[in-house]
This record gives structure tokens, C-alpha cells and sequence, in this order.
């Protein structure tokens, strides 16, 4: 059966205002070339969403034509202000944007091993809220959270496993305690990391992918056709449990050392580097592993360098490999801090290893985002849960 008259305006409302997230501000006479839609009926969609305050006019078309200049058109960008959330093992980081995407304050603050929940936890949501009053936010409509660990695909929460910090898991709960009016988000880290890449980063190009992350931890995101999968308990790439070879132990269920992360993680790099005879000035901003592999890379050719990154892609192949033939992606990014470091020149070492070692073709990239990529990736989330409730056909009445 045709849409209704009022299915059809909600319909078109939307198209029009995904049409300007993605592109930016637009004239009329653009969304109608964009959209397939009649002159008539862009019209009455621009005045419809000016009216309902989701639009106006953010300048004019410099286009060389007759007559008066087209005015363009752009989603109002003060809507709604959202807030991300990057929970690490060390500390926490936050970014507040504007509803089109624009940050306005962000910043960091470390949070110690010796720190008590309570404080851990008082430090983190005071932060949000700092950050929030320095981006001219009274109130945040949407915040997006990434952390560690499992994530409960029924309620959305944070699960309990071992060798986290108790304060991650009171942290969701204590925002939401503290912002009542405000929707929380909860997303497993290196999940978050695969869809800013594959929104704007290294699989941009990419519909089926995984995304490696290699940092203070090590897991896996898997992207097939698409969409991202979390699994029968939302625990689809927690490939630091994988069993390996090359490790003194096996895992447990609530430890992963003796899996791929006692080889590929932030500290085992380091030790690695350590008896490489590597030693770099330390970055405050990443991981020290992370550091001494963009050391490496810098002069690949120096044999400690060689020898030593040579290494770091034999270990990281091994959970490659394991992703490549249960999944066959045909893509795998290295993200993560140490990813990111590693940068083409760990990537190729790892293709090469991986093109001896499986049949199944696969193109390793480094990621473009690293760390950030949790951030960026919880801002994009925030982003498009805010305006599913902001542009759900508010102006198709």
C-alpha cells in the first residue's frame, strides 16, 4: 500500500536531515538533486523543519547565476548537546559536541591504581560535568560511554569480569544517578573503535572487517555486512582469552593472562622491547609499548628495530589468524595505541606473515584513529541515538 500523505513528509523529513548531517549544510535546490524529490515538495520539507526549529538558514550559495544567491540550509546545531566517554584502566577521558558532531570541550584526568572506587568514580562524573559547563551544555541529552569488558546485550550494562577496576561498573550508574534527564549508553571499547573506523577511518571502504585492537589490553570488533557483532553475550572478540602458543599458561575464565594478551598486550610489548635492548623517552599521552614501536618504525632499518618488530607481527599474526579463519573478513585492522604506532610498516609485516600462514586473503591496515578511535566512536554513537529521538519524525505533523 502508499505511504500516507503523513508516513510520506516523516519519510522525506528524515532523508533530508540525514542528507544534511552527512553533507553539511545544503541550498534547496541541492536537496532536491539529492533526494529525487519534486521542487515543490523540498519546499514544504524546508519550511516544515525551519517551523519545527530542526533547520534554518546558515548562509547564502556562492553560485555564479542570476537573480538573488539560494539560501543554504543547516540542521540547527544547538539542539542537544552530547557528551563521550572514554573509560580506561588509567584514567578517563570526555569530549562534549554540539548535536551536528562540533566538539566544544574535552579533556582528561588520570585516575591511579591506589584511588578507591568511591573517589575513582567521583573524579570520573565530576569530570563529565566540567566539560559539559565548559561547552555551554545546562543539560546533555545523550552521553555514550566506552569501557572495557563485557557488555550485557539484554540490559546494556557493564558486566562484572575480572581485572577490571570495581569503579568502571559503578560509573554508569553514578552518571546516570547524577544526570537523571539524560540518556547513558553503554558500548564495549574496541566495538566503538571499529565503527569510527569504519565511519572515518582505516575501512571506510569496508563492510566486512575486524578491527585488532592492540593497547594497555588486546580484543577484537568484528563488522560483517555492515553491521557490528556482539555475540550470544556480548563477548564476540575477547580475543585476549585465546589460547596460544608461545605463553607459560593457559586462560582462565576470569584471567586472561596466558592468552593472545600475554603476547600482544601494552606490558608483554614492552618487556619484549626491554630485552631487545629498546629503551625510549616514555609519552604521557599512550602507552609506553606504543612509544617504543613508533621508535622502531621511524628507522625500521636499524637491525634492534628490524629484529624486534619482526617479533611484535609474529605474536600479533597469531590472533589474525584466528580471526581470519573462523571469520574470514578479508580485512583486518590493527587499531588500538600500538596499532596505530605500528602504522604501515607493522601492518605489511603482519600481511605477510599472515598470507604464509592462512588461505584465506586478507588486507591488514593500521588504523588512522588509534586510541582516539574509542572517543571518536562514542561520539558518533551519542550522535546517532540523539538524533533518532530528535528527528523521529518530530516535524511530520
Amino acid at each position: 500500500m502508499p505511504a500516507s500523505p503523513s508516513t510520506a513528509r516523516a519519510i522525506n523529513d528524515r532523508l533530508a536531515l540525514r542528507l544534511l548531517q552527512q553533507e553539511g549544510p545544503l541550498a534547496a535546490g541541492q536537496l532536491k538533486q539529492l533526494t529525487g524529490l519534486s521542487r515543490p515538495t523540498v519546499a514544504d520539507l524546508v519550511e516544515r523543519l525551519t517551523a519545527a526549529g530542526l533547520i534554518a538558514v546558515v548562509g547564502e550559495s556562492g553560485e555564479q547565476r542570476r537573480g538573488p544567491n539560494a539560501k543554504v540550509y543547516g540542521i540547527v546545531a544547538g539542539l542537544a548537546h552530547l557528551a563521550a566517554v572514554d573509560v580506561r584502566t588509567e584514567g578517563v577521558s570526555v569530549a562534549v559536541t554540539d548535536v551536528v558532531g562540533e566538539v566544544l570541550a574535552e579533556a582528561s584526568v588520570p585516575i591511579g591504581d591506589d584511588t578507591g572506587t568511591g573517589p575513582a568514580v567521583e573524579q570520573a562524573v565530576a569530570l563529565v560535568e566540567r566539560v559539559a559547563k565548559e561547552a555551554g551544555a545546562e543539560q546533555l541529552h545523550t552521553v555514550g560511554i566506552g569501557a572495557p569488558g563485557l557488555i550485557d546485550p539484554a540490559t546494556g550494562e557493564l558486566r562484572d569480569t575480572g581485572g577490571l577496576p570495581v569503579w568502571h561498573r559503578r560509573l554508569v550508574s553514578a552518571v546516570q544517578e547524577r544526570l537523571p534527564d539524560t540518556r547513558v549508553i553503554v558500548e564495549n571499547e574496541t566495538n566503538l573503535a571499529a565503527l569510527a573506523e569504519q565511519r572515518e577511518g582505516a575501512a571506510r571502504d569496508r563492510d566486512t572487517f575486524v578491527l585488532l585492537w592492540l593497547g594497555h589490553g588486546t580484543g577484537a570488533a568484528v563488522v560483517l555486512d555492515g553491521a557490528l557483532r556482539r555475540g550470544a553475550s556480548g563477548g564476540t572478540g575477547e580475543i585476549g582469552f585465546l589460547p596460544v602458543p608461545g605463553t607459560r599458561r593457559l586462560p582462565s575464565a576470569t584471567e586472561c593472562e596466558g592468552g593472545f594478551h600475554s603476547l600482544a598486550a601494552a606490558s608483554p610489548i614492552a618487556q619484549l622491547a626491554g630485552a631487545q635492548g629498546l629503551v625510549v623517552t616514555p609519552e604521557a599521552h599512550e602507552p609506553y609499548a606504543a612509544t617504543l614501536v613508533r621508535a622502531a618504525v621511524a628507522t625500521p632499518d636499524a637491525p634492534a628495530h628490524a629484529r624486534f618488530l619482526d617479533i611484535v607481527a609474529d605474536r600479533v599474526v597469531i590472533g589474525a589468524a584466528s580471526v581470519v579463519a573462523v571469520l574470514d573478513p578479508g580485512c583486518v585492522v590493527l587499531g588500538g595505541e600500538v596499532g596505530r604506532a605500528g602504522g604501515d610498516v607493522l601492518a605489511a609485516r603482519v600481511e605477510e606473515r599472515l598470507a604464509r600462514l592462512s588461505p584465506l586473503p586478507a588486507e591488514v591496515r593500521a588504523s588512522t584513529l588509534g586510541g582516539g578511535g574509542v572517543l571518536r566512536g562514542a561520539l558518533l554513537t551519542a550522535r546517532e541515538r540523539a538524533q533518532e529521538v530528535l528527528f523521529g519524525g518530530a516535524a511530520a505533523t
